[in-house]
């Protein structure tokens, strides 16, 4: 049921330029609500920018009240959390660029829209022809750190889209288990084909019991490796999907 019925467009209402193939055809191939919202805030704010070259970072995201009264979510956080979501859908869909400066008070993301000047414009950035002001580029190594450390990323490369209750437990898992131990339970599971939040976080839970020699790969044997349903088994066995 509609709570509120809109007026109508006034005659002289501000426009926002959206690309054609951006309704025709990539807005098929997206799920989420809060992705379109967030892909369609993102052309709204860029249509204002000023300046050579235009992005937005995610400070400037995080703070657009209209964006965030917009998404789904209960509180400032909830909504926040959302946004790194849509954030990430959005750029492996192809619609948006990020790379990660580094800025007075830690590193920040930058966004931009990915057609033929971004692209160019992301490729100077990175090697240091454009300068943006008090941004820097990351170094590699703090980029594949930040990369392994980043939950949701992995788990919408290998298993699918996240839904709200997978990304509070992914969090949760990302707050208890070191990144390299929740990398080598996804790397795990996908060589055992088993694609599934659930025995992933299996796999981890075994670990935190038994141990995993010391947070390196190898810690069972290629007998019990070539099992897929060994976490099936034993005090969590009931938990776990097929």
């Amino acid at each position: 049921m509609v709570s509120k019925r809109f007026n109508g467009f006034p005659d002289r209402a501000e426009v926002t330029p959206i690309p054609t193939v951006m309704i025709s055809a990539v807005m098929q191939d997206i799920g989420e609500i809060n992705e379109i919202k967030v892909i369609l805030h993102i052309f709204r704010l860029l249509a204002k920018k000023k300046g050579y070259p235009r992005f937005l970072t995610f400070t400037e995201l995080s703070s657009d009240a209209a964006l965030l009264y917009s998404l789904t979510g209960d509180g400032q956080e909830s909504k926040v959390e959302n946004l790194q979501q849509a954030l990430i859908q959005a750029n492996q869909h192809g619609v948006i660029l990020n790379i990660q400066l580094k800025g007075v008070d830690g590193n920040e993301d930058i966004y931009l829209i990915n057609n033929d000047s971004g692209k160019k414009d992301l490729e100077k950035i990175e090697q240091g022809e454009i300068i943006l002001s008090n941004l820097s580029p990351v170094l590699q190594s703090e980029i594949k750190t930040t990369q392994i450390s980043n939950i949701f990323s992995l788990y919408e490369q290998n298993i699918g889209v996240l839904t709200p209750i997978i990304a509070e437990e992914l969090q949760e898992a990302e707050r208890l288990y070191p990144p390299d131990w929740i990398e080598n339970a996804f790397k795990e599971a996908v060589e055992l084909n088993k694609r599934s939040w659930r025995y992933i976080s299996r796999i981890l839970e075994r670990w935190a019991i038994e141990g995993k020699d010391d947070g390196k790969p190898g810690g069972h044997t290629k007998k019990e490796k070539s099992d897929p349903d060994r976490y099936i088994r034993g005090k969590y066995g009931h938990m776990v999907q097929r």
